[in-house]
């Protein structure tokens, strides 16, 4: 099927990739179904958009390249929520707030997407109990990010 990204236009996807975000994200409750489309091959950054509305597209990081120390626990309720079987299913992303120039973007480490890919679903998760910011600027990277 084809859908259109807000940043990569029309693009082809399977059905295998959607996955599921039964609450959808904070501020996009309606939107259920997402897809993560990598922006190049081995590239940490990718889209997150929805298979529905064109417009509600984030770019995504993972967030271990810029932060190699990134480390959170996933809490027992949220551990069955989304079906975990094994911390491989799993991928963590964190949301980018994009500027120019683009060493001035920031990453969201106080709210990542965890995405069970074997069982196709995913959440937004808050954490609490943190110190990791909101606002992570990437000119702080302790990562590579290449």
């Amino acid at each position: 099927m084809n859908i259109t990204s807000k940043f990569l236009g029309e693009v082809e996807i399977k059905e295998e990739q959607i996955i599921h975000f039964p609450n959808g994200l904070p501020g996009f409750e309606d939107e259920k179904q997402f897809v993560i489309l990598p922006l190049e091959e081995n590239s940490p950054f990718a889209v997150l958009q929805s298979t529905e509305n064109s417009h509600v597209g984030f770019v995504v990081v993972y967030p271990f390249a810029f932060h190699p120390n990134y480390a959170f626990d996933l809490p027992e309720e949220e551990i069955a929520k989304l079906e975990v079987e094994s911390p491989k299913d799993c991928l963590t992303f964190a949301i980018m707030t994009l500027k120019e120039p683009f060493t001035d973007s920031t990453i969201n480490l106080k709210a990542p997407i965890i995405v069970n890919v074997k069982a196709k679903c995913g959440k937004q998760l808050i954490l609490h109990d943190t110190d990791y910011p909101i606002r992570f600027p990437l000119s702080e990277s302790i990562g590579k990010g290449e």
